[in-house]
């Protein structure tokens, strides 16, 4: 199978850290695993670099394993060690060493300080902080360290990677003009999304689709891929309480509650454990957690209630496979109904998980408000974000009807503090009184 080289975002965050640092520090890219950061980061150093080594802490060599644990401080020797090794020549600032998963040698880690003091080189790690907090507890973390973290590819870069240079584009430019694109056009589009939905934005996958055209044989890589963040989860956890609250995130939102119910998956764990479980969670980056604003304001973290949230799996498409983990999909079944929309199946839960996705890829923070309606219901703002001085409420419909009696009520509630109110849903932009309503794949520009 051919693997392709992705056009990625985060490149031109590497490209700028490499103008503006000019080795004063090194450059530690996090993300979860499979997200696509050791072939970003390979072919940043093929492009920008004369030369480069590649250093892979999960299959490391007998002979790099001993000049890390004998020579390490000694750095004329360890670079004139490396470059035998690895039959590559290290020029003097033209050069960077890529220290990948760095995470399982804590000692070289801690080393990038001197590596950067020393200055002849440029320095790049990876990282996939599944498993970093029980690799750091005895080192010192470098200051000479800039982190970038890296997501699933957003929907931007799914469209790029299928060959699509424009739509992107010229969605933007709609969306600032504030202008519908007309029913037909956004059926269209509307499809090409859900094929995001399902395919999600691990590159494996996406591979897999280019590759096949099969949604079945992609769902397969997805199932790996899940296989491999649960097997992670148990070697952090052998109780399985982490494993458990991440199988459960589906099954968690379809109950359209107000809450994650976690002492309904893991029992008799006090408050102080279960946050450490949940904080390894959100580090480990496969899942993007979503706090509770007690009271919504500017500042939405002051307010957040970290007992109260929500959790959403990383990648669309990882979501989508846990979801139907139990079913067959010898006949793509599933697969075909939930592109073309005829799944008999309440979806809301699907599209606000990949509202959060596309919310994180954008670099919010996630927040949701609830607040009582009678004794027995609750209003809901899905998502809650802070934009300058104002608030912007956002509720997340899976169909195409336009009533927002949340977002009315809220707005009303909170009018000082409400800048726009957005209804993300699967028709044509409009507008409905003061609400925008607009479709779900504009989510990226808000």
């Amino acid at each position: 199978m051919n693997r392709r080289i992705f056009e990625r975002k985060i490149y031109d965050k590497m490209l700028n850290w490499k103008k503006e640092s000019a080795g004063k520090t090194a450059l530690l890219i996090e993300g979860a695993r499979r997200v696509g950061k050791s072939t970003v980061v390979k072919h940043f150093a093929e492009r920008e670099y004369r030369s480069y080594i590649f250093i892979d802490f999960a299959n490391l060599s007998p002979e790099t394993k001993d000049i890390i644990e004998t020579t390490l401080y000694d750095l004329n020797y360890f670079f004139m060690r490396l470059q035998l090794i690895y039959n590559v020549t290290l020029i003097e600032r033209k050069s960077v060493i890529i220290f990948d998963e760095v995470q399982l040698c804590p000692n070289v880690r801690q080393a990038i300080k001197y590596f950067v003091q020393d200055g002849r080189y440029d320095y790049i790690e990876t990282g996939s902080l599944i498993s970093i907090k029980q690799n750091v507890k005895n080192i010192v973390i470098p200051s000479e360290e800039e982190r970038i973290q890296m997501y699933p590819m957003d929907y931007e870069e799914f469209r790029l990677a299928l060959g699509d240079n424009s739509t992107m584009t010229l969605l933007k430019q709609m969306f600032e003009k504030s202008e519908s694109l007309g029913d037909a056009t956004n059926r269209h589009l509307m499809r090409d999304f859900r094929l995001y939905m399902l395919v999600g934005g691990m590159p494996q996958a996406v591979n897999e689709y280019l590759e096949t055209n099969n949604l079945q044989k992609v769902d397969l890589v997805k199932r790996r891929i899940l296989s491999l963040y649960a097997d992670d989860l148990h070697k952090l956890d052998p109780s399985n309480k982490l494993r458990s609250l991440f199988w459960a995130i589906p099954s968690e939102l379809s109950k359209n509650a107000s809450r994650y119910q976690a002492t309904t998956i893991i029992n008799n764990v006090k408050q102080n454990k279960m946050q450490d479980l949940l904080e390894t969670l959100r580090e480990s980056m496969i899942v993007n957690i979503s706090y509770h604003s007690s009271d919504p304001n500017v500042g939405l973290s002051l307010t957040s209630d970290k007992t109260k949230y929500k959790m959403y799996l990383a990648d669309t498409g990882l979501f989508v496979t846990l979801a139907f983990w139990d079913k067959d999909f010898t006949e793509n079944i599933i697969y075909q109904k939930l592109w073309a929309d005829k799944l008999d199946a309440n979806l809301g839960y699907i599209f606000e998980n990949v509202v959060a996705q596309m919310l994180r890829a954008s670099g919010y923070e996630l927040f949701y408000h609830t607040f009582q309606q009678t004794m027995n219901h609750n209003y809901e703002i899905d998502f809650l974000l802070s934009k300058g001085a104002k608030i912007v409420p956002i509720e997340v419909k899976s169909s195409g009807y336009k009533t927002h009696k949340s977002l009315d009520v809220f707005c009303e509630k909170y009018s000082s503090r409400v800048n726009d109110r957005i209804l993300l849903y699967t028709k044509d932009y409009r507008k409905d009184g003061s609400t925008t309503c607009m479709p779900i794949y504009y989510t990226p520009f808000i």
